[in-house]
C-alpha cells in the first residue's frame, strides 16, 4: 500500500472544481435514484491497455473532493509501466460517491497516463544520443502543468512553462525585429533586468545559426525545421562550446532517431501533448 496524500498546485484544484461542476451539477441523478445510500464498495481502477502511469494525485483528488470518507489505495507511481490487467488504485467506501467520481477521476487520468505514454514512445527512440526529448507550449488550455507532469513522467523533459520564464524569439519576431545590433540590444537589456531567464533564438538556415554563434548571451539555437545534414552542420559550427542546439518541426516517430543522431542537445515535439491518445482504463466495483 502506497500513501495517497499528495500536493495540487492551485490552478490543478480550480480545474477538479470545474469538472466536478460540469459533470455533477445539481446533482448525480442516476446514483441518487438507483443505487441505496448505505450501499458500500470496493472498486479499482485498471489498465485495459499498456501505457505508462500518470495522473495518479488528480485522479486520487477527485474522489476526495466527492467524498472526503473514501478509503484510497495508490498501487502504483507514475511512471510505472501498466501492463493490461493491472491495476493502479483501489476505492473503498459509499457506493453512490465512488459512482459519482468515477467519469471525472478517468478522464484526468486515461489523458496524462496517454500523454505519458506516448513520451515514452518518443524517448526510446533517442536512447543512446545525448538528445533529450523536450514539450512545447502546444497544451490543453488550462492542463498545462499536468500535461507538463504526465511528459516527465514518461521520461521526457519539460521545456518553459509559459511566456514569462523564457525568452524565445521567432520568426516573428524576428521579423518585427529585423536588425541584429537591435536583437542584441534587446538581449543585454534583459539579461540585465532578468538574469535567471534564457534566451533562445530560431534559425532557418545555417547563415542565422552562425550569425547567433557570434552573439553574446544567447543560450539556445532553435534549429527549426531544417534538414538532419543541416543540424549535423549546425552541431559542427557550434563546436564544442557554445549555445545550446534545440531541434523542432518535422518530427515523429519515424524521423526522430536520424534528428538525435546530429548531435543536436533536445528535440522538441509538440505532438507529446496535443496527439496523445487517452489511455484506456476502467474502473470496476468488486
Amino acid at each position: 500500500m502506497m500513501p495517497t496524500m499528495n500536493v495540487i498546485c492551485e490552478v490543478t484544484s480550480e480545474l477538479i472544481d470545474l469538472a466536478l461542476r460540469e459533470d455533477i451539477g445539481a446533482g448525480d441523478v442516476t446514483s441518487l435514484y438507483f443505487v441505496p445510500e448505505d450501499r458500500v464498495s470496493h472498486a479499482s481502477i485498471h489498465a485495459k491497455e499498456a501505457g505508462v502511469l500518470a495522473g495518479t494525485a488528480v485522479a486520487l483528488e477527485v474522489f476526495r473532493r466527492v467524498d472526503p470518507a473514501l478509503q484510497l489505495t495508490k498501487l502504483r507511481n507514475d511512471g510505472d509501466v501498466v501492463n493490461v490487467g493491472d491495476r493502479v488504485l483501489e476505492i473503498h467506501g459509499a457506493s453512490r460517491s465512488i459512482l459519482t467520481a468515477e467519469r471525472i477521476a478517468l478522464n484526468f487520468l486515461q489523458r496524462l497516463c496517454g500523454i505519458a505514454t506516448q513520451t515514452r514512445r518518443f524517448v526510446a527512440h533517442v536512447e543512446g544520443t545525448k538528445a533529450k526529448l523536450l514539450d512545447t507550449r502546444k497544451t490543453t488550455p488550462g492542463w498545462r502543468t499536468l500535461e507538463k507532469k504526465a511528459v516527465a513522467a514518461g521520461g521526457g523533459t519539460n521545456h518553459r512553462m509559459g511566456l514569462y520564464d523564457r525568452a524565445m524569439v521567432k520568426d516573428n519576431h524576428l521579423m518585427a525585429q529585423n536588425k541584429l545590433e537591435a536583437m542584441q540590444d534587446a538581449i543585454h537589456r534583459l539579461k540585465h533586468d532578468l538574469p535567471a531567464v534564457e534566451v533562445e533564438l530560431e534559425a532557418d538556415t545555417l547563415q542565422q545559426v552562425e550569425d547567433f554563434l557570434k552573439m553574446d548571451g544567447v543560450d539556445r539555437i532553435l534549429l527549426d525545421n531544417m534538414s538532419n545534414d543541416m543540424m549535423a552542420r549546425a552541431v559542427e559550427m557550434r563546436g564544442a562550446s557554445g549555445p545550446l542546439l534545440e531541434a523542432s518541426g518535422g518530427v515523429n516517430l519515424d524521423t526522430i532517431a536520424g534528428i538525435a543522431q546530429t548531435g543536436v542537445d533536445f528535440i522538441s515535439v509538440g505532438a507529446l501533448t496535443h496527439s496523445a491518445m487517452s489511455l484506456d482504463l476502467s474502473l470496476e466495483i468488486h
